[in-house]
């Protein structure tokens, strides 16, 4: 976030520098010999040289950045002095003339290994990767090294997170399109990575910082009623509290109590999901007890307290969760119950000690082969080991592995059980077919089927927590497509795809060998003749139409009457010239007559019409909606609303090809609007009042209608409108949630 804005008037800039660059310091005390401190010095000396001329969005030098950087790394996610030194230094090489080997030499090789890890790629390096394809996104490019780094150094992925978290709480100076991609890349990857990390704190503030930008007035909405009703939540926590600390009192164990509001974000899904206003969403906290005990009592004292809370308030016991005696696979560790509180309130209430309290807080990452923490496993060690297995193939699409990383990042776990007794933890949803996967590779392979306790299940059979899973191999088995479709793992998808990947090239070889025959024959540079043909038929690498031609669905004799050779080079012929117009070989999507230019609508502060675009169906934006538009590769520019549930992924992954684009107001364009209501069935009226109120009060044309009553007293409709813009669509909501019958409406994205 560079550039040129004019220096800070109100400071001066030196004594803010140091100022900022003390309080580092501070937070570094205790943790520093001789040695650190001078390097520590070094660093924040060579890059506030090298960073001098430059500055942020916002007007400050940008030699703040790196110093918030080093000190959220060590003050908010408990690193040391290597990382202080590797956090001020992060931008370095990446911005200035400072090259990594001057880091090598004046700081020597680990703290260059680190700074290499956070220094992005640029897009000549990019291009430089073998086989690599030029249109391959240079984001997922940015975050395979990033997360390679895992494996070796696991601090360049925790300062890349205090870095992303600086940079989201000071994103307000950027353009709405950029806040937008930055965003989207926080939500699609470092808020599941850092939730895998047990960094929860960093995980809700980046969860709440993109809905502040996704959904700018919801996220406003929501905060100001939890500051509104923040007295009255503390005389509920304190009442709640009160006999359960006596009882705690009387067992003579040092604890502390207290209430916590859940984030913004969380009560914002809530809302959302279960279509529940505010002020009858009863959860809006936790209840949290510590216990200061020793290692070896923490799981008795754990349950005993747990007894107090179920004795003084009646338990929810499908809401009992047990971490204690199963930690997760992050090594977080907890009691979590839910109880019936004082006037009928649910109030989730966490159990846990000091020592697990500070895992949970500050992530297990942060002390993981680092602070000598005795006594504890390597918990990471075994999603590591799944991620060195993605990353097997240095040469797989970086769109692909971000997918399968990211499929590692999950957020609820199972357990399940070998023959032999050997537990082994799966995402929540994996199938079967995963689990032969997660055993071995080859087991994964070869699996011909699978048993669930005793009894024959499908591949894709989904596991419940505690099943004894066996799996029956036959070595003449091997992945096909369908696979792809009925496993939830990275690791699972990602040896798939290889198993698949060879199995393309290999059937490849005779295309290609097809293919330089008819070249000889023809006089055709082979290079040209491949390279031409695969942009003719849309594929996107030439192991693609290899294949194709090897399995005839490319008809080779048929394609190559579409072009002449000209100086050994094949040129296509005009249509118009074509006697006998040849039907393309591969469907493409026709889109000239799905465009509209009847929308009035800004792309890059010019008119739309200089583009043909179309309004995404996945998400229907209505004039007034948060927007930004999309060059897909088959159907040109569409118009996505910023909240749309594919935003997240398009901009993410594709951040490249989102143009920002607004709206013209303009009184003559019309937009499909759907609408999910439920209410309670009263028999009969309902679809009068419904229609009445739209058509004959609103005048709004209803473009479609469906409606179902359920027999248990509810039903549940979809309305389909043509709306002038989101105001109008408002009015309406408004309307119809006025009708007494009508419990909820809410808009299908």
């Amino acid at each position: 976030m560079l550039t040129a804005t004019p220096t800070m008037k109100n400071e001066d800039e030196e004594q803010v520098i140091n100022r900022a660059y003390r309080r580092l310091l501070r937070t570094l005390q205790g943790k520093m010999d001789n040695r650190d401190k001078e390097l520590v010095r070094s660093a924040f000396e060579l890059a506030a040289e090298a960073h001098k001329k430059q500055r942020r969005k916002s007007g400050e030098p940008y030699i703040l950045h790196p110093i918030e950087v080093a000190r959220i790394s060590i003050e908010e996610i408990g690193l040391g002095p290597t990382a202080a030194i590797c956090a001020l230094l992060h931008d370095v090489v990446e911005d200035t003339d400072i090259t990594l080997e001057k880091i090598r030499q004046q700081f020597g090789d680990k703290i260059a290994l680190i700074v290499d890890g956070l220094t992005k790629l640029d897009s000549s390096a990019i291009k430089d990767i073998p086989d690599r394809d030029s249109t391959e996104s240079p984001q997922a490019e940015n975050f395979r090294k990033v997360l390679s780094t895992l494996v070796i150094d696991v601090r360049v992925v925790l300062i890349k997170m205090a870095d992303r978290l600086h940079n989201m709480r000071t994103l307000g100076a950027m353009p709405r399109h950029k806040q937008l991609k930055i965003a989207a890349e926080t939500s699609y990857i470092y808020a599941p990575l850092a939730h895998r990390l047990g960094l929860y704190n960093i995980r809700s503030e980046f969860e709440d910082l993109c809905l502040k930008i996704t959904e700018p007035e919801a996220y406003e909405e929501i905060n100001h009623q939890l500051n509104v009703t923040q007295s009255e939540r503390a005389r509920y926590i304190n009442e709640f509290l009160k006999p359960v600390q006596q009882k705690l009192d009387e067992i003579g164990v040092p604890y502390r109590c207290f209430g916590r509001a859940k984030s913004v974000s969380s009560i914002y899904h809530k809302i959302k999901t279960k279509s529940t206003p505010f002020e009858e969403i009863y959860d809006l906290f936790a209840v949290r007890i510590v216990v200061d005990v020793e290692k070896k009592r923490e799981k008795s004292i754990c349950w005993m307290v747990y007894s107090i809370v179920t004795d003084t308030y009646q338990a929810i016991p499908e809401r009992l969760k047990d971490w204690v005696t199963v930690p997760k696979s992050n090594a977080y560790e907890s009691l979590h119950t839910t109880v019936i509180g004082p006037g009928g309130r649910f109030v989730e209430v966490q159990i846990r000690s000091e020592r697990m309290d500070e895992i949970a807080e500050r992530g297990f990452a942060a002390h993981w082969k680092y602070k000598g923490v005795s006594n504890q496993p390597d918990v990471y060690e075994k999603w590591l080991d799944q991620v060195r297995e993605i990353m097997e193939n240095p040469n797989a699409d970086a769109l692909e592995f971000i997918s399968d990383f990211k499929n590692n990042l999950y957020s609820e776990e199972i357990y399940v059980v070998t023959p032999k007794g050997d537990m082994i933890n799966l995402p929540k949803g994996a199938t079967a077919l995963d689990f032969a996967f997660s055993i071995h590779t080859a087991i994964g392979y070869h699996c011909r089927a699978v048993k669930v306790n005793n009894r024959i299940v499908p591949m894709g059979h989904k596991l419940n927590m505690g099943d004894q899973v066996e799996v029956i191999t036959d070595k003449n088995q091997k992945p096909n497509e369908s696979w792809l479709k009925i496993v939830v793992t990275g690791k699972a998808r990602s040896k798939i795809r290889d198993s698949m990947k060879e199995d393309r090239r290999r059937k490849g070889v005779f295309g290609k060998e097809t293919l330089e025959r008819k070249f000889n024959n023809m006089k055709v540079n082979f290079d040209q003749g491949v390279d031409t043909l695969v942009k003719f038929f849309h594929f996107n690498t030439r192991v693609d139409l290899y294949y194709a031609i090897a399995t005839e669905e490319v008809n080779l004799l048929h394609a190559l009457k579409r072009f002449e050779v000209k100086e050994q080079k094949l040129v296509e012929i005009p249509t118009s010239l074509l006697k006998t117009p040849a039907e393309p070989e591969k469907k493409t999507v026709s889109t000239a007559s799905q465009f509209s230019p009847k929308t009035k609508i800004l792309v890059n502060g010019e008119p739309a019409e200089l583009y043909p675009y179309k309004i995404a169906n996945c998400c229907n934006p209505v004039q007034g909606d948060s927007i930004f538009a999309f060059l897909s590769s088959s159907e040109g520019l569409k118009i996505h609303r910023t909240n749309c549930p594919n935003a997240t992924n398009l901009l993410a992954r594709y951040g490249y090809r989102v143009m920002k684009a607004d709206w013209v107001i303009s009184s003559d364009s019309t937009f499909v609007a759907d609408l999910k209501i439920t209410g309670v069935d009263e028999g009969v009226g309902i679809i009068e009042q419904l229609t009445h109120k739209i058509s004959t009060e609103l005048g709004l044309n209803i473009r479609s209608f469906q409606i179902e009553g359920g027999d248990q007293g509810y039903y549940e409709g979809k309305i389909s409108l043509l709306v002038a813009n989101i105001d109008q669509l408002n009015v309406v909501m408004k309307a119809l949630r006025k009708i007494e019958s009508i419990s909820s409406v809410v808009r299908i994205e």
